[in-house]
């Protein structure tokens, strides 16, 4: 069975048929080219495939695209504008915790999401917030500092502009 769906990807409007058994992973991969989204374990354990749906974290693995339906789904792709990293992607890289880069899309979105919904986060949140997401490399540390130094930095901003 198919259905015709409308998804707002990356702020682009995409009305599609799909198969009712599609996967959000499939369809941002197979047909939007989207490979910033990755298939990890393929049973939402290990958070590759994070993209936020609507601002929240969930995992494209597990999420039929047609859920996905009149909602707006962000890719690590999206993150960037005009060419530029977002500065999330950016402290990511300033504080090591990018190695293979595997999981790294998952583990920046997920954090996108905490800072959204928790702009003022401790190191505990942050830990909470990322427990379904593996990394093999970096051992978390330089992740959690990573998404901290972004939390003050928007906080120092937003004081600055008070």
């Amino acid at each position: 069975m198919e259905k015709t769906v409308v998804i707002t990807v990356n702020d682009v409007e995409h009305r599609e048929t799909l198969a009712c058994e599609t996967t959000l992973l499939e369809y941002l991969r197979e047909n939007l080219g989207l490979k910033g989204v990755k298939e990890g374990c393929g049973v939402g354990d290990c958070g590759a495939c994070t993209v936020l749906l609507d601002g929240s974290p969930v995992n494209a693995c597990l999420t039929l695209a047609v859920e996905a339906d009149g909602c707006r789904v962000t890719t690590i792709e999206g993150l960037c504008k005009d060419g530029m990293l977002s500065d999330l992607q950016q402290s990511f890289i300033d504080h090591g915790a990018v190695q293979c880069g595997y999981c790294s899309p998952g583990m920046i979105l997920t954090s996108q999401g905490l800072l959204d919904e928790n702009p003022d986060p401790t190191e505990e949140d942050v830990r909470r917030a990322l427990a379904g997401n593996l990394c093999r490399c970096t051992g978390y540390e330089s992740i959690v500092t990573a998404v901290l130094y972004v939390s003050r930095k928007r906080r120092n901003k937003e004081e600055e502009t008070k």
